[in-house]
């Protein structure tokens, strides 16, 4: 797939099947930030809010899911049943997407972005 230029091109490229789920992690990423902003990051769907939040893509058997080391160190109990790697997690598609989990590790995300913004200016 070449360089996408938005999220809607980029889901394009998937089957229907797994357009949905793209769908899904998108809708998902916006209830949780809505006022992030999407952005295509590394030829991958991201968002950014404050600094960047998430990504996300999908592969052969799985959405991978980026949310940055502290996220998955935050949520490691929950992501147990995962397969996943120091700063990202990977949800098979024939699983039911844990839309909750992804929620709140995007709020999580959101609030490490906020806090960072206020320490810079106290700094």
């Amino acid at each position: 797939m070449a360089r996408p230029v938005d999220i809607d091109e980029y889901n394009a490229g998937f089957p229907k099947e797994v357009r949905v789920l793209l769908e899904k992690m998108r809708s998902t990423i916006h209830k949780a930030a809505p006022k992030a902003e999407e952005i295509i990051s590394y030829s991958m769907p991201a968002f950014k809010f404050k600094g960047l939040l998430v990504w996300y893509a999908a592969h052969t058997h799985h959405i991978g899911f980026y949310p940055r080391v502290s996220a998955m160190e935050a949520f490691k109990k929950e992501l147990s049943p995962y397969k996943s790697a120091k700063g990202s997690v990977q949800f098979p598609f024939d699983k039911p997407l844990p839309v909750d989990l992804i929620g709140m590790m995007v709020k999580f995300r959101v609030q490490e972005n906020l806090e960072k913004e206020a320490l810079k200016k106290r700094r």
